[in-house]
Formats: C-alpha cells, sequence, structure tokens
C-alpha cells in the first residue's frame, strides 16, 4: 500500500483497537458496512440528472464528499483485516481490464469484456 493508505491503515487499526471493536471487524460485517455506505452515496445520486451529477450543488457535494470517506474507510479496514495490499489489487485490475478491453475494439462502447477463462 502507499504510504498514505497504510498511514490511514493503521489509524483505523487503532480506532478500532482501543474501541474494542476488533471482535465486531469481520470481513462479512465489514463487506457489509461498505455495502450499505455505498448505498447510502449513490442515494445521493438517485435523481440528479447526469448534468447535475457531474455538478452538484455545495450541500449535496457535502453529503457526497461525507460518504465517500464512509466508503473509503471501510475499504481501507475491510482490506486490512483481510490482509490485502488495496493498491496492489487495483493495479492488477487495471493490468487485467487493459488487457480484456483492447482500446481499439472497446474505444467508445459500454459493452462488457468476455468473462476470464
Amino acid at each position: 500500500m502507499t504510504t498514505e493508505l497504510e498511514g490511514l491503515a493503521e489509524r483505523l487499526r487503532e480506532f478500532a483497537r482501543v474501541r474494542e471493536w476488533e471482535q465486531f471487524h469481520t470481513p462479512k460485517n465489514l463487506a457489509m458496512a461498505l455495502a450499505g455506505e455505498v448505498g447510502e452515496l449513490v442515494a445521493e445520486f438517485q435523481w440528479l440528472t447526469a448534468e447535475e451529477s457531474r455538478h452538484p450543488d455545495p450541500e449535496s457535494l457535502t453529503r457526497m464528499r461525507t460518504e465517500l470517506g464512509d466508503v473509503t474507510l471501510y475499504l481501507v479496514r475491510l482490506a486490512d483485516v483481510l490482509g490485502v495490499d488495496l493498491v496492489e489489487a487495483a493495479r492488477a485490475k487495471l493490468d487485467d481490464n487493459d488487457r480484456r478491453y483492447d482500446a481499439d475494439r472497446y474505444r467508445g462502447s459500454a459493452r462488457k469484456a468476455p468473462p476470464t477463462a
């Protein structure tokens, strides 16, 4: 992980430790909490037009920022508990997508690539 993500993971680890919350921070619980926070973020966009979503009003943007923070915290904590290097996992996924979605074949297209074998 990058230094900033490592620092965030350490701070979250300590936050949970001093509250004796490690017992609740199972991968299942963290994944469920992450899904809930993603739902709250999605709700902020639910009835916006495409243009409104690109330029939210200041109050909406503040709420979106808060939800993005929640999503990030749960994602970093989940990766830490599982021992997954989040940056490495994201890079590996991007490398895989680069192989699966040839730029010439998929330029301007939203179609899905066939599943990998």
